[in-house]
């Protein structure tokens, strides 16, 4: 019986594909031992045991960015946080450590070569987190969901992704998606959303040109987010949700897509061959512009500022997709070699490398 230790978490971009590595390798072998590691205050706290994995605490340890009191306490409180990942090692037995970014897996990575056991980085941003630029450089194996990921010695796999997307049927769905939503499964539908919270930026642009979209023989299911001041016109064809709860029918019934372009939803959208506008998130360190980049340059999306993001941007850079049949259809079959649905498959056959060498 093989024992994996999975670590990551604080956002859903850690978790997700961590539980998705989790369910796959959980359904290869029901007699391998699955767990995790991670934060009490990250999101794997309430998801990891909601999913059935048991969670092995590790203390919280940020990488100090500036000299300052947390700076001189963080030789002494990353210690003890390898510390911890090494006693769950021994205690547990543990094979080998895959790791996915996040607060948990810097001390799980320098656990398991302290421990003499393999680790495997998994790294689902264009632009990688500190933890698995540096532990890349001792892993048995590391893979990227983006070509062009500045990480050393990375394959590209893609992203370990949710079952309800890997096993979707678009066409065998979209008559169930379009009754779910109320809507006309003979007529195009655009979906916009911008994640849980919303974006205001894609919400303004929206409620100013909504009727542009329905004028150019579209239906539209727009996502505000749970925090908004959009007000639904109630309108036949234009559908306002504060939150897609079967963002697998939403999937479905989509021939085109505009979002934010976040690791996860590019990769979902790129797997599925759904053409996309995306509107990358101004703040932060660029990487969503960078998660865009090889569906865009693959010519299956194109990519608006989010400054530039307007009514007017809407009627005059989306519309008109709308309307070119032909160019859709140049897009949505660059869509589908751009992604791929095995992307939990090959991260476990990295793992299973490293355990043979």
């Amino acid at each position: 019986m093989t024992t994996y230790l999975l670590a990551g978490g604080g956002t859903a971009g850690h978790v997700n594909p961590l539980l998705a590595v989790g369910d796959g390798l959980r359904a290869r072998d029901a007699e391998s031992d699955v767990l995790v590691v991670g934060t009490k205050e990250g999101l794997e706290a309430r998801l990891v045991p909601e999913r059935g994995y048991e969670l092995l605490i590790v203390d919280k340890v940020p990488f100090p960015r500036r000299p300052n009191a947390a700076a001189l306490a963080f030789p002494k409180r990353f210690l003890r946080a390898i510390a911890q990942v090494r006693a769950h090692i021994r205690e547990h037995g543990v094979d080998v450590v895959v790791g996915f970014g996040g607060y948990a897996s810097a001390p799980a990575y320098i656990a398991a070569k302290r421990e003499h056991i393999p680790y495997v980085v998994h790294e689902a941003n264009a632009r990688p987190g500190l933890a698995n630029v540096l532990g890349a450089r001792g892993a048995a194996g590391v893979g990227v969901a983006f070509a062009g990921t500045p990480l050393r010695r990375a394959t590209v796999v893609g992203m370990p992704l949710r079952r309800e997307i890997v096993d979707l049927d678009r066409a065998g769905t979209r008559v169930e998606a379009a009754e779910y939503f109320g809507l006309d499964p003979a007529k195009p539908t655009l979906l916009v959303f911008g994640g849980s919270l919303g974006a205001l930026r894609l919400n303004t642009a929206f409620g100013g040109s909504w009727q542009d979209v329905l004028d150019a023989g579209w239906q539209l299911v727009h996502a505000t987010g749970e925090k908004n001041e959009l007000v639904d016109p109630g309108v036949p064809g234009y559908v306002v949700v504060p939150y897609l709860d079967r963002m697998d029918l939403a999937f479905a019934v989509a021939d085109f897509i505009v979002s934010r372009s976040g690791s996860g939803t590019v990769s979902e959208i790129s797997a599925l061959g759904i053409p996309a506008v995306y509107v990358p998130y101004a703040v932060g360190n660029g990487e969503q512009r960078l998660n865009a980049a090889s569906a865009v340059e693959a010519g299956a999306a194109i990519i608006i500022d989010d400054g530039e993001f307007t009514p007017d941007a809407v009627r005059q850079r989306v519309v008109p997709l709308l309307r070119d049949a032909d160019a859709r259809e140049r897009m949505r079959v660059a869509a589908e070699h751009v992604g791929t649905r095995h992307g939990t498959e090959n991260v476990i056959d990295l793992v299973d490398r490293a355990l043979r060498h």
